[in-house]
């Protein structure tokens, strides 16, 4: 039995595999219909659709739930449910090959739909069938909707629907407003009487009809020519449309209907066209919603979209995917078809077997069931495939296999998406079923047995590829070194070349490519390999480690040229040695030895080139890799050999792998290549690139892991000796390999008897201890390492005195044959600083032991440090110098060198830190002792900056005299500040409180010489012994002071006196003298006298009583002046109104009056009722004339002094004749 007779139904029979929403022909409908198949996953949808469209009219939820929502991916048959639900929904009526007629309804039957209750819905859903609009968007879009292109789109197929024009929205509108009126057919009566044509044929060309339209609208209306004419040109300037006015539109056309018919309107590919324009998005959600609120939920939207948006938009933003996802859930019924769909879909159009194939296929299952499920196999480099599961599902999908309804649909997807395809395929020109079936085709003479290879679905994208690629595929069966297998397998390649289900590996291609059950997978495998083989040298696929890729012309080019890109072998051992040990190594470049716990560094050699530079290492370790032209004659007897020179050496010899070289080659071409070529600006060479960039990525990957085997597989080699090491750790491999190397090269690391867990921990105590004693310091004994204590002594003795940089000491001992760790070096230099037999040096004296630690604690500061042998201090010295402790600071010092040192060095520290205290008060005050401070702490510092205790010493016991003499200064400073300080404030107080009144003191000869010895005393440098008599001195002036500051007072204060009288006599002589005023002219100078009561200073007694007072005496004097005028004026007007017949002014009052005479004497007393007293006549006063005698002598004399009797009366004469012009000018006379 041959294949084509198994299945239920012809394979030769067409089938319309791609449904369009537009294709509409009687034998396509009853085709679709008939042969639609209803999977248990499309059992659900239908039941979800027909339950939410069969919610009554007056359900409140109605209007949210008119949009349906229809997604799934590429072949899932969205596009024929939604035909199909267009077919129901108008109850469309099909005729099949003999006329029969029969309803859409009718088709979904028991055997096609099983569930009753959805036969049910769909029977109520019909009853009354509903207006479908069905339309693929994208094909009813127009280039000329700008604005609003969804809208425009809905509009354009409402219209048409309703048999209006479908181009010219506001033509269509003239025809609603005709129609609503109840005109149209009598408009296109009149429009055919008028022009001889048909209103439909050519209403597009309404611009060349326009007179005779006019005549129709005016025959239809009943217009005048002129309104006709204005009628018509304004429904094209004020047509406008909006989502709004549509619904509107939409309502009004459901309400010629009947109450309960619905219009569905049917989108296909709604996403696709959307994409990723928000406005569009915006456009289909407010449509939606709009639509079921003001139509009430007649009006529904139902469309279908991409579930895998990215394979139709690239890449989406989040932002804009995310927009996505909220329009898509506006819709309330979403229905997500899934591939799975398709597979079921197509088993039962295409693949449903006759009872006897059935039969048979059960023979061969049994035969080679187990066979079969051993062939497909796939490598482990992709995700599983379905492989049959047993006798039924071997039946259901042969000749095919389960994997191939995966494989093949990712091959659509995965095309369309990195764009190897034309338009036709993206908009969905081939189908699954459709492939499925040119497939099955391509089988159909042969014997069962026979399986469908992967090289067979081709046929099914081939007529829509890209040209580039269908170009190559092409040129490639014309090529007469390429067999017609080899051409079969290049269209393997291609369709898998994005696919992530499956890599392009030799076995998995033996799979794909088995057209028998029982093929022999040796075979084929040999014959792949050969066709690889021609195929890759004729660029037609590359290899990428065990994976091979198809390549277009482009990518051939570009291969072509990166195999003739030159590398030179430098770059070789730059990667490949880069690859070793930054990769494999984990850029290791040092080996921590584990007794000690030191890591010493490793050079690292590839072929004879370091990759470190001429970094100096403790430890060589070289690899020797097939790259190097020595390689063959490289023999084990050479391998043993070579490990001996540069002093020894660990030698790894990698073996022979012509692939790996191969690969790496390969590696920097692409690389080297990709460089050179990056500004192509070309998008499909940059694309290539790109993929190479990405395919040698992954080549470094493997590259990595065969170098990882190659590295455990290595001989290994040392001092003369193959080494036999572990082979299952890399890194375990060379830590032996590097002990081995350090334990037989460095032959004086031994001499470290005793190791520090925290050397430098140990070195910070050691130098920066307070209490040495506390240290173990026996460096003699096993503990102190004491044959490495004495070969650091002795190479610092080698330089004769001289000092010795730390450095070339650290790196002497860090080599071989020492070995020593830095930090254990380091210690034995503390404990020797420690113990005083070396110093620490920078550029001058010896460092304090902190200093030191900070300096060897920093790497990069060690180089500034020098090391120095100790100078031991003579005893006679040391003892003169300890004995003088007992003089300078009280008490007698310790016996040992270090520890009196330290001890010096404390006491004086403590004498700095108390003299720069004293140096803070002397710079901000007037104290005593600046010029002594300043001189000690000169002297304190230089003995202080003098770290080397032999140095110090004999400073010390030279400058024994001037030790003490400073000693004295210190104490003499010390009790003045701690003791003496008040009694110098003192001092400085009182010279200040008598400096006023210094003048009148110095005349008191027992005051000034008080004065004296305390000037003396203050302006002493050194005053400490004469502060006892300070205050003394203090109190005999201070008597003087007081009894002259009372004489002072008495005089002052007559002085006062006299003024008052002279004030008050004036007030009394105003005639307008009161209490009150007298009090506010007098008060002034009665205040001035508790002035010079508090006056410290004889000065300003004399100022109070001089100018203070004359100033005060005047301005009362002025201010009664003021006064008394005011008053004669209050009298002048009082009287003018009396004159003149009128009434005293009541309210008129002497100055400073409050309602009573405050003269003294009563106004009213002992006056009869109604009786006024007349005020006391007070005269205007005269004006003040200042005349003064100094200015009047100046006019008169120029000198200074009156020398004669002629100038005397000159002066006498001038003043007299002043004052008489005044008396005769009525003014009274102020002599100043």
């Amino acid at each position: 039995m041959h294949i084509q007779e198994l299945f239920l139904k012809p394979l030769s029979r067409s089938i319309n595999g791609v449904v369009k929403a537009d294709q509409r022909d009687q034998e396509t409908i009853y085709q679709e219909l008939d042969e639609y198949v209803v999977t248990n996953e499309l059992e659900k949808h239908f039941r979800a659709f027909f339950e939410s469209y069969t919610t009554p009219l007056d359900d409140p939820s109605i209007a949210n739930r008119v949009g349906v929502w229809v997604s799934g991916f590429f072949g899932s048959g969205k596009s024929h449910f939604l035909k199909t639900l267009s077919y129901l929904l108008a109850n469309t009526e099909a005729f099949d090959a003999n006329g029969q007629a029969k309803r859409a309804a009718d088709f979904f039957d028991e055997q096609k739909l099983v569930d009753g209750s959805i036969r049910a819905d769909i029977n109520k859903a019909v009853r009354e069938p509903a207006h479908v609009v069905l339309f693929n968007i994208d094909s009813k879009a127009s280039s000329n909707d700008d604005g609003n292109p969804i809208l425009n789109v809905f509009l354009r197929v409402f219209n048409e629907h309703q048999g209006f024009s479908s181009d010219y929205p506001h033509i269509a509108h003239m025809e609603r407003h005709l129609e609503k009126r109840g005109v149209y057919e009598r408009f296109k009566q009149a429009f055919n009487e008028a022009s001889g044509v048909v209103w439909e044929e050519e209403r597009d060309g309404y611009q060349f009809y326009q007179d005779d339209i006019e005549q129709a609208i005016g025959a239809a209306l009943d217009l005048s020519p002129e309104a006709a004419h204005k009628w018509f040109e304004e429904s094209e300037t004020n047509f406008s449309v909006s989502v709004e006015n549509f619904c509107h539109w939409v309502k009004e056309f459901l309400e010629s209907q009947s109450a309960t018919q619905r219009m569905v309107f049917m989108v296909d590919e709604v996403g696709q066209f959307i994409g990723s324009d928000t406005r569009l998005m915006l456009t289909l959600q407010t449509l939606t919603e709009n639509l079921g609120t003001i139509c009430g939920g007649r009006a529904w939207i139902v469309v279908t979209s991409q579930a895998d948006m990215d394979a139709v938009l690239g890449e989406m933003t989040a932002s804009k995917a995310n927009d996505f996802s909220k329009i898509a859930g506006r819709f309330k019924t979403r229905l997500s078809l899934s591939s799975s769909n398709s597979d079921e879909v197509i088993r039962k159009r295409l693949l449903v077997k006759t009872d006897p194939a059935r039969a048979e296929l059960e023979g061969v299952f049994e035969a080679k069931g187990s066979i079969l499920r051993n062939q497909l196999t796939f490598d482990r480099s992709g995700p599983t495939l379905k492989n049959i599961e047993g006798v039924e599902s071997f039946i259901a999908n042969y000749p095919f296999v389960p994997y191939h309804f995966q494989l093949v649909q990712k091959v659509f997807e995965e095309i369309r998406k990195v764009g190897a395809t034309g338009a036709h395929l993206a908009y969905g020109e081939r189908s699954m079923l459709d492939a499925f079936h040119m497939a099955a085709k391509a089988v159909q003479e042969k014997a069962i047995g026979a399986l469908v290879p992967m090289h067979c679905f081709y046929t099914a994208v081939e007529g829509f590829l890209d040209t580039a690629v269908k170009r190559t595929i092409d040129q490639a069966s014309e090529n007469p070194v390429l067999e017609a297998f080899d051409v079969e397998t290049l269209r393997t390649l291609f369709m898998i070349r994005y696919v992530d289900l499956v890599k392009g590996t030799v076995d998995n291609l033996v799979t794909l490519s088995l057209t028998q059950i029982d093929d022999d997978r040796i075979a084929i495998r040999e014959q792949l390999e050969a066709t690889l083989a021609r195929l890759e040298k004729e660029s037609l696929i590359t290899r990428n480690g065990d994976e091979y890729q198809f390549l277009t012309n482009e990518e051939r080019d570009i291969t072509r040229k990166i195999k003739a890109t030159e590398v030179t072998s430098s770059d070789e051992n730059k990667e490949l040695s880069s690859l070793i040990f930054k990769d494999s190594f984990r850029d290791r470049n040092k080996y921590r030895y584990p007794v000690n716990k030191t890591d010493y560094s490793i050079g690292r050699y590839l072929d004879g080139h370091t990759l470190d530079g001429r970094y100096q290492s403790q430890l060589r370790v070289e690899v020797v890799s097939p790259l190097d032209v020595e390689y063959v004659q490289l023999s084990e007897a050479g391998c043993i050999h070579k490990s001996g020179d540069n002093g020894g050496q660990v030698l790894i010899k990698l073996p022979d792998d012509k692939r790996f070289t191969d690969e790496l080659r390969t590696l920097l071409k692409t690389d080297k290549f990709i460089r050179l070529n990056l500004s192509a600006n070309d998008h499909s060479v940059e694309r290539i690139l790109a993929d190479r960039g990405r395919e040698n990525q992954e080549r470094k990957k493997r590259l990595r892991v065969r170098l990882e085997e190659m590295l455990l597989e290595a001989d290994v080699y040392a001092l003369g000796q193959k080494l036999d090491l572990n082979r299952n750790q890399l890194n375990t491999r060379l830590d032996e390999a590097c002990r081995y190397l350090l334990e037989n090269t460095y032959n004086k690391l031994s001499q470290l008897t005793a190791l520090s867990p925290e050397p430098m921990r140990e070195l910070q105590a050691v130098l920066t201890a307070d209490d040495l004693g506390t240290q173990n310091l026996n460096l003699d004994g096993e503990e102190g390492n004491a044959q490495a204590v004495k070969e650091v002594e002795q190479y610092i003795s080698l330089h004769g005195g001289e000092p010795v940089p730390l450095n070339p000491l650290i790196e002497r001992f860090s080599n071989r044959p020492f070995g020593w760790p830095e930090g254990e070096t380091l210690l034995i230099l503390g404990r020797l600083h420690a113990a005083g037999r070396l110093t620490f040096h920078t550029a001058g004296p010896a460092l304090s032991g902190k200093e030191a630690f900070e300096l060897l604690n920093n790497a990069r500061r060690r180089s500034e440090v020098r090391l120095q042998k100790k100078r031991q201090t003579e005893d006679a010295v040391l003892n003169k110098a300890r004995n003088l402790t007992k003089e300078l600071f009280g008490q007698l010092g310790p016996t040992s060198e270090k520890e009196l040192f330290t001890y010096y060095v404390d006491r004086l520290s403590h004498w700095r830190r108390e003299l720069e205290a004293y140096k803070s008060k002397t710079d901000v005050g007037n104290f005593p002792g600046r010029n002594a401070i300043d001189s000690s702490l000169r002297e304190v510092e230089r003995l202080l900056r003098l770290d080397d205790s032999f140095d110090f010493f004999k400073a010390v016991a030279d400058q024994k005299e001037d030790l003490l003499d400073l000693e004295e200064e210190y104490r003499d400073l010390h009790e003045f500040f701690t003791k003496q300080l008040t009694t110098w404030k003192q001092l400085d107080q009182a010279l200040t409180r008598f400096q006023p009144n210094r003048p009148a003191l110095e005349k008191e000869p027992e005051a000034k010489a008080a004065l004296a010895e305390l000037d003396r005393i203050y302006a002493s440098e050194a005053p400490y012994a004469m502060l006892q008599k300070v205050s003394g001195l203090i109190h005999t002036v201070d008597e003087t002071n007081t009894k002259l500051l009372e004489q002072k007072r008495e005089h002052a204060i007559v002085l006062i006196d006299k003024r008052l009288a002279r004030v008050s006599a004036e007030i009394v002589k105003s005639g307008i003298g009161t209490p009150e005023l007298s009090n506010r002219l007098l008060r002034p100078l009665q205040l001035l006298k508790q002035d010079i009561e508090a006056a410290p200073s004889i000065a300003q007694i004399y100022l109070l009583q001089g100018d203070t007072a004359n100033d005060r005496e005047q301005e009362s004097l002025d201010e009664l002046h003021r006064e008394q005028q005011a008053e004669a004026e209050r009298q002048r007007a009082s009287r003018k109104t009396v004159d003149y017949g009128g009434k005293p002014d009541g309210d008129a009052k002497p100055a400073g009056d409050s309602g009573s005479n405050k003269s003294g004497v009563s106004g009213d007393a002992g006056m009869p009722p109604g009786e006024v007293r007349e005020p006391t006549p007070v005269a205007v006063p005269k004006p003040v004339v200042n005349v003064s005698v100094s200015q009047v002598l100046s006019r008169t004399h120029e000198g200074v002094y009156l020398e004669s009797q002629q100038e005397v009366d000159a002066f006498l004469d001038a003043l007299k004749c002043e004052l008489e012009d005044a008396i005769q000018a009525n003014k009274r006379i102020r002599l100043s």
